[in-house]
């Protein structure tokens, strides 16, 4: 059958060797949808971003480009604003008419962590062409927060596509007219639209802005970081919250979704011109997520925003994003939330994990 591949089909492609690495992989890389990707033994420090090209490897690239070598066993931190590449430990040898699409982790993205997959040859980044045999690396650019990083920490994770798998429009509707996947009236155009929540109690919590100046995150701490020292909490006025250039945001989707056993779905920007922000779309969200089979009753959809150029004012309601739903090749043998556990099944505005 076509679609993404599921967990029990990814222990199979480890099995045959189309996945492979020095350090053998483990079962918890294997999650309902994708496979988590670990970082290697050093990293680059580089001039500036890249992509590699036809008839070009990343190795070649780093010749022209790395300033210096970094060894990571020891710990290692990535400093804010600069750009890093990171050998992966795993590679890949895809059987032809499987094709690939990676993604950051949830909250990797929700520490403004840029990091985007390169291949050798590639002309796109977190995409990996039919047949691909190869290693593969991370781009990471920490934009908010410094980090300290170790080998084998997994910043990134990789889903395996065969055929085509995203839903039309009424498909999609057909979907909801069966799962109710948002908890109210659905937009579906293109996907599955979603819109901002900045309308709580009065003075109420709608969201947290990322301080400029602040210590180090180390990854590996969960729970470990007081929110007040990296984060400012913020209030809306009358609906309305105005974005500050260069600032980064977390806030909430107002529904709530639900991703069916049977399918997954990957978190996209709105298609129309919306304003000078962007929500950053570091988001896989797996089957099971806000499902009641998977202990769910609907989950909403953290935003990781960021304001450009000028101050925008946000509104209440405002469509900010879309959800584009994949089918799975088959039911995944264990789903988010249920077999996996989950730091953020039924959540609301939530910030990452590493935050008490």
């Amino acid at each position: 059958m076509t679609g993404l591949l599921p967990s029990q089909d990814l222990r199979r492609l480890i099995e045959r060797g189309a996945v492979s690495a020095d350090t053998p992989l483990t079962p918890r890389q294997v999650q309902p949808a994708s496979l988590d990707l670990r970082l290697g033994l050093r990293a680059y420090r580089v001039r500036a971003s890249f992509l590699t090209g036809h008839a070009h490897s990343v190795a070649d690239r780093l010749a022209e480009f790395s300033m210096h070598e970094i060894d990571l066993r020891p710990g290692a931190v990535l400093e804010k604003g600069c750009v890093y590449v990171v050998p992966l430990m795993e590679r890949l040898r895809l059987p032809a008419g499987l094709r690939a699409v990676a993604n950051a982790k949830s909250s990797t993205g929700r520490l403004d962590l840029l990091t985007r997959m390169i291949t050798d040859g590639g002309t796109e980044f977190d995409r990996v062409a039919d047949g691909y045999d190869g290693p593969l690396y991370a781009e990471i650019c920490p934009r908010s927060f410094s980090v300290l990083v170790r080998p084998g920490m997994t910043l990134n994770q990789i889903r395996f596509r065969d055929g085509h798998a995203a839903l039309d429009d009424a498909a999609l509707a057909e979907l909801h007219a069966g799962e109710s996947l948002v908890d109210g009236p659905p937009h579906i155009d293109q996907g599955l639209g979603f819109s901002v929540d900045l309308d709580p109690a009065p003075g109420g919590l709608v969201g947290y802005r990322a301080k400029p100046h602040t210590g180090v995150i180390d990854l590996d701490r969960i729970g470990h970081y007081r929110t007040a020292e990296f984060w400012d909490a913020l209030a809306a006025d009358r609906g309305r919250l105005i974005l500050d250039p260069g600032a980064f945001y977390i806030l909430v989707s107002r529904e709530a979704v639900t991703i069916p056993p049977a399918y997954a779905a990957e978190m996209a920007p709105y298609l129309a011109l919306v304003g000078e922000f962007r929500v950053h779309y570091a988001g896989f969200f797996d089957p099971g997520f806000g499902h009641v089979s998977a202990g769910g009753g609907g989950a909403r959809g953290v935003l990781e925003v960021r304001c450009h150029e000028a101050p925008f004012a946000l509104e209440h309601g405002q469509i900010v994003g879309r959800l584009i739903y994949e089918r799975m090749a088959e039911v995944p043998d264990q789903l988010y939330g249920r077999e996996i556990a989950s730091n953020y099944q039924g959540q609301g505005l939530k910030l990452a994990k590493q935050f008490a």
